[in-house]
């Protein structure tokens, strides 16, 4: 891997924003009836952005303040694509770093996307893309609708009445990560009004993500050259109104100081529920 002191304090990339409109903007996650565009909104490309180099950054940025933080964690998997391997093994690792990062009552990881374009490439089912536009998992809406779906109806309001958050734990399969590394914005610098609401559409659910509108008051941040035991953890949503992040920003994006070749990417990124103690 790449020393930290060889690698560039920051480049500048070029992010996929959405512009706000009227129109409530709306991806379907399978074919879309006929005749429905698959998604639809006004796409905001904006060349120059500045992401810096987060392992230059003299104070470690943390999930309370920036919305974020970055951790080494060995894991005893030994093929991420096998699901019995992630659910058995991967999943409990992640709860024990999760409860020891949070000091949470409960833990709750309830599901992870696998983006991998060699094994698009090879016709593999299940695999994803890097997601390349600005955006966030939950919303004020979908993140309360999250908990009670995964959760008995009475445990669920029990728990909505505390404080509670989801957040993704983020690592490449295969290191150094050169391709398509993940970008994360500074939660601080993002304000309410950057935040478009946009539909997601499942074939038995509709739920929310936000997209955002372009600001430069925006700091993005990344970690180059990831190896597999070095992960992101990041907030997508937190009850507490009062947090100084409470959604957080992502997206892949090409990074203008990789090599012409590098490996294609591939990582895994989990969900967790995270519910505090009293």
């Amino acid at each position: 891997m790449t020393r930290s002191s060889e690698q560039p304090a920051s480049v500048k990339a070029t992010l996929h924003y959405l512009s706000r409109t009227e129109r409530k903007p709306y991806l379907y996650m399978f074919e879309p009836p006929e005749g429905v565009p698959a998604a639809w909104g006004e796409l905001n490309t904006v060349t120059d952005v500045v992401v810096h180099n987060a392992r230059r950054l003299a104070s470690l940025p943390s999930l309370e303040e920036q919305g974020f933080q970055f951790h080494v964690q060995e894991t005893a998997v030994a093929d991420f694509y096998d699901e019995r391997q992630i659910t058995e093994v991967y999943y409990p690792e992640l709860e024990k770093l999760l409860m020891g990062i949070t000091g949470a009552e409960k833990i709750l990881i309830f599901d992870h996307t696998i983006r991998s374009i060699p094994r698009i490439r090879a016709g593999a089912k299940g695999m994803r893309e890097p997601t390349r536009h600005v955006h966030n998992d939950y919303t004020e809406e979908s993140g309360p609708q999250r908990v009670r779906d995964l959760l008995p109806p009475g445990e669920a309001e029990r728990r909505l009445k505390r404080r509670y958050m989801e957040v993704n734990v983020w690592r490449p399969i295969r290191g150094p990560l050169q391709d398509a590394p993940l970008a994360v914005c500074d939660a601080r610098s993002i304000a309410s009004e950057d935040r478009i609401a946009a539909d997601l559409i499942y074939r038995d659910r509709r739920t929310e993500t936000y997209s955002f509108n372009y600001s430069p008051n925006h700091r993005w941040y990344y970690y180059p050259e990831m190896a597999q035991s070095e992960a992101i953890i990041f907030k997508g949503f937190d009850s507490d109104q009062s947090a100084k992040a409470r959604f957080t920003a992502h997206t892949a994006f090409d990074d203008p100081s990789a090599p012409p070749l590098v490996l294609p990417r591939e990582s895994i990124e989990a969900r967790a529920l995270i519910f505090m103690r009293e």
